[in-house]
């Protein structure tokens, strides 16, 4: 039987992949030809997508971007063959575009069927949660510590300190937390686990529940993702029937297992001391700190809080050692990160690299520039309140050091490209507009200082030579308030938008 791969990620299937999917198994049935579709997640090439891979005897042949109407041409053409066409794009794994990618995280995104587990088992998974099964608690929080992974949620925070506070807590009752509140525009690569790899995830929270000694774990999911709640389900029906969750769990006397909550839409609760509590089944605002999640944090008791991302990396690095997952990568910035490029570029999507390749590099080399065709002006890193970097910055590595050296974040690892169209005082504007509607309010800083902001960018840009000056640096003193005061990386983040483009784009606040 010839096997036909089709994603059924989200991005592929606004792109049409269900009716190309539909149209392969009715125009095999009509040909006479026995076969298999498989619904994968998506490899990340999405100006590609719906992207078609047929498995042949040597490879995996690989066609896109293909419509519906495409289908009975390529089937003439011998598409279950690997047959020549003008969509055949050959062996997908040597595309230049993912051949140079160092995938680690995303090693099996499309290629593998996320609901099946012994596709997961057969291309290495679970190879982490074996390792560290044999491994005392101490030792697994150890190499975590040792591979350098940082969180890759935005706040960059070293995994293994975060785990062994919690280990070291001596409390009958411990938790994982999962942040999947996915909510910055231009992120997606947690989508993508959650849809194409979820047992990537499902098994890196089981590796740090045996490491700080939890019994029960929570992902906390943006109900906007309707597809990744499926396919969690299925993963997790899966993991428990299978013994790799529950009750003595790969008969090793430990228990966990893991459920899942559906936010409501906040993007406050992507922080996690919201996120706890709106797990705790309250309306999702800040808490004060100290004291830190782990200590007190999910119904009061020690929690470890990851997202998606970095818990998915962990797996790799039980499976093939701290030195191994530690040579990736630069300085304090070890390891690979899945950069999702996006916005007003001509090759979007996921780009897993070590830290360290170049602004430039990512949007030029993989991105191919503007979509538009014009030069690119202005790239956001980090989200809607990540700074914007100008071109003659574009040679800045994508490390966190590096990037905060020039007073910006890395974040969640979002890239988004504009082009010289883009009026930068109104992208001011908007990161303002966006804190002040996403505010939980807790805070006078970020509350009032947004919406604040927003009435003052507007007095800007219709204010006389005679008064903008004075704005101009009231504007500032704002940020400097607002960065400093936050209770939380919402208020305390928006300056960074505004005041790049203040310092690199000051003409577009000066024109109108």
């Amino acid at each position: 039987m010839i096997t036909v791969r089709v994603p059924k990620d989200a991005g592929a299937l606004s792109l049409g992949a269900e009716a190309v999917a539909r149209a392969i198994d009715r125009g095999a049935k009509e040909r006479g030809r026995d076969v298999r579709v498989v619904r994968t997640g998506s490899r990340g090439l999405y100006w590609l997508e719906p992207l078609v891979e047929v498995e042949t005897v040597a490879e995996r042949i690989a066609y896109g971007p293909v419509t519906p109407a495409d289908v009975p041409q390529l089937l003439d053409a011998g598409l279950l063959e690997g047959g020549a066409h003008a969509l055949r794009l050959g062996d997908i794994a040597a595309h230049p575009w993912l051949a140079s990618q160092q995938r680690l995280t995303g090693a099996r995104l499309g290629i593998v069927d996320p609901a099946d587990l012994d596709d997961y088992l057969a291309h290495g998974g679970y190879a982490g949660l074996a390792a560290a099964l044999a491994m005392a608690p101490a030792d697994i929080v150890r190499a975590v510590t040792e591979s350098g992974l940082r969180g890759r949620g935005g706040a960059a925070f070293p995994t293994g300190i975060k785990w062994q506070t919690v280990h070291d807590q001596k409390t009958a009752r411990k938790y994982i937390a999962c942040n999947a509140d996915e909510g910055d525009s231009g992120t997606f690569s947690d989508r993508m686990i959650l849809e194409g790899d979820p047992f990537a995830l499902i098994e890196g929270m089981t590796i740090a529940a045996l490491a700080v000694g939890a019994t029960q774990g929570y992902i906390y999911l943006r109900v906007e993702y309707p597809h990744a709640a499926r396919a969690l389900a299925a993963a997790l029906a899966a993991a428990r029937e299978r013994g790799y969750l529950g009750r003595n769990l790969r008969d090793s006397g430990r228990d966990f297992d893991i459920a899942v909550r559906l936010g409501a839409g906040a993007y406050i609760c992507g922080e996690e001391t919201s996120m706890l509590e709106s797990l705790e089944g309250r309306r999702g605002e800040v808490r004060v700190r100290p004291p830190l999640p782990a200590i007190k944090g999910l119904f009061g008791q020690p929690t470890v809080v990851n997202n998606v991302i970095t818990l998915a990396s962990v797996p790799v690095v039980l499976a093939r050692g701290a030195a191994f997952y530690r040579d990736f990568g630069t300085g304090k910035s070890r390891g690979t990160i899945p950069l999702q490029l996006a916005g007003n570029v001509r090759r979007g999507g996921l780009v897993e690299r070590a830290f360290g390749i170049t602004v430039r590099e990512l949007v030029y080399d993989y991105g191919g520039g503007s979509a538009s065709g014009r030069p690119v002006r202005a790239v956001q890193i980090g989200g809607p309140l990540g700074a914007y970097l100008p071109e003659s910055e574009f040679d800045t590595p994508l490390d966190y050091e590096a990037l905060a050296a020039k007073n910006a974040l890395l974040g969640h690892g979002g890239v988004v490209v504009f082009d010289d169209t883009v009026d930068m005082a109104r992208m001011a504007r908007y990161a303002l507009e966006f804190c002040a509607v996403e505010s939980c309010g807790k805070c006078t800083p970020c509350r009032i200082g947004s919406s604040r902001g927003v009435e003052l960018v507007d007095r800007i840009l219709k204010s006389t030579n005679g008064t903008r000056a004075a704005d101009l640096a009231l504007l500032d003193e704002l940020c400097d308030t607002m960065f400093n005061g936050s209770l939380c990386g919402l208020g305390g983040m928006t300056p960074f938008p505004v005041r790049s483009a203040l310092k690199h784009f000051r003409d577009d606040f000066l024109r109108h």
